[in-house]
C-alpha cells in the first residue's frame, strides 16, 4: 500500500504556486507598505512632492512679488518678513519659493532628458555590440574624464546664462553615467533564458529590446532618476552661485546663496542660511528616497 506523507516539505514548485496564490496589494497598500517599511523614504517623498507643488503654484502662495521692494533693506524676520527681506528690500520668503521652481525646473527636465537618452542609449549600445559599442564607450570615457562641475562650468560658460542652457549643460553631464549603468545590466540581461529563447524564435531585435530588456531596466532607470535629481540641482546652484548659471533677475536658490554668502553673512545671516536649507532639505530628502526605491526595486536588496 502506499502512502502519502503530508507533511513533507513543500518543493520549490510549491512555493512558487503558494506565492501566485497571495492576493494582489492594491496601489494604496503597496504605498502603506513602502511607507511603513521605509519612513524616512516616504517622508522624503512628501517633502520632494511638496517643493514640487510650492513651485507650481508660487504665484499664488508667495505673499509678495520677488522682485518688488516692500520692505526696508536688510529688514529682520517678523511677522511682515517671515524671513526677513535682502539689501534691497526684497522678500526673501517669496524669492525662496520661486527659487524652487527654478530648481526642480531645471532638475527635473534636465534628468527626463539625461537618463531617457541614456537609457535608450546604453540598450542600444550593450545589445547591438560591435563597433557601436566600442564607440560609444569611448566617448563616454572621454566625457567622465572629466569633473562634472568643470564639465558644468565650461558648457554653461560657452552657451551662456539661460535656465535652457543648463539643463542643456546637465544633460552632457548625466548622458555617461546613465550610459554605463544601463549598459553593464543589459549585458546581463541580453544573456538570460527568456532572452536567448526569444532570439531562438525569431524575434526581432527591436522587439527584444522593448518587451524583454527595456522593462527590466525600468528600477534601475527610477534609481538613477532619484539619484541625479539632487546632483543637478547642486549643480544649477554652484552654477548660480559662480555667476553663469540663470541670469541674476530670476531668483533662485543658488543666486541667493551668492549674494547672502558673500556679503552679507556678517549683518544679514538670513541671507545665506534659508535657501541653503533649502537646498540641503530637498537634495538629502531626494537622495534619501533614492536610497530607498532602490532596496524596494532592486531584488538583490529587497528582503524575502
Amino acid at each position: 500500500m502506499t502512502t502519502t506523507n503530508t507533511g513533507a516539505p513543500l518543493t520549490a514548485a510549491g512555493d512558487e504556486q503558494l506565492l501566485d496564490m497571495r492576493p494582489k496589494q492594491s496601489v494604496g497598500q503597496k504605498i502603506w507598505h513602502f511607507a511603513r517599511t521605509k519612513p524616512l523614504g516616504a517622508i522624503s517623498a512628501i517633502i520632494i512632492i511638496l517643493t514640487i507643488l510650492t513651485a507650481i503654484s508660487a504665484d499664488v502662495i508667495t505673499p509678495y512679488d520677488p522682485l518688488d521692494l516692500v520692505h526696508e533693506p536688510f529688514e529682520s524676520m517678523s511677522l511682515s518678513a517671515p524671513l526677513g527681506a535682502d539689501d534691497l528690500g526684497r522678500d526673501v520668503l517669496s524669492r525662496v519659493i520661486y527659487g524652487a521652481r527654478v530648481s526642480m525646473y531645471v532638475g527635473l527636465l534636465s534628468v527626463f532628458i539625461g537618463i531617457t537618452l541614456g537609457t535608450i542609449i546604453g540598450i542600444l549600445s550593450a545589445y547591438i555590440g560591435g563597433v557601436l559599442d566600442l564607440a560609444i564607450q569611448r566617448v563616454v570615457d572621454a566625457l567622465m574624464a572629466f569633473p562634472a562641475i568643470i564639465m558644468a562650468l565650461g558648457l554653461a560658460a560657452a552657451l551662456g546664462a539661460s535656465i535652457n542652457n543648463i539643463v542643456a549643460a546637465l544633460v552632457v553631464i548625466l548622458l555617461p553615467g546613465a550610459i554605463r549603468v544601463i549598459r553593464a545590466q543589459v549585458l546581463s540581461i541580453k544573456e538570460l533564458d527568456y532572452t536567448l529563447a526569444a532570439q531562438a524564435i525569431g524575434a526581432r531585435p527591436w522587439r527584444i529590446m522593448l518587451r524583454h530588456i527595456l522593462p527590466n531596466v525600468t528600477a534601475s532607470y527610477i534609481v538613477l532618476s532619484t539619484i541625479t535629481l539632487g546632483l543637478a540641482i547642486i549643480i544649477e546652484a554652484s552654477l548660480t552661485f559662480l555667476g553663469v548659471g540663470v541670469s541674476p533677475d530670476i531668483p533662485t536658490w543658488g543666486g541667493m546663496l551668492t549674494d547672502g554668502a558673500q556679503k552679507y553673512i556678517r549683518n544679514a545671516w538670513w541671507l545665506a542660511v534659508f535657501p541653503g536649507v533649502a537646498i540641503s532639505v530637498v537634495v538629502f530628502s531626494i537622495n534619501f528616497l533614492g536610497d530607498a526605491l532602490r532596496d524596494v526595486l532592486d531584488p538583490r536588496l529587497r528582503g524575502r
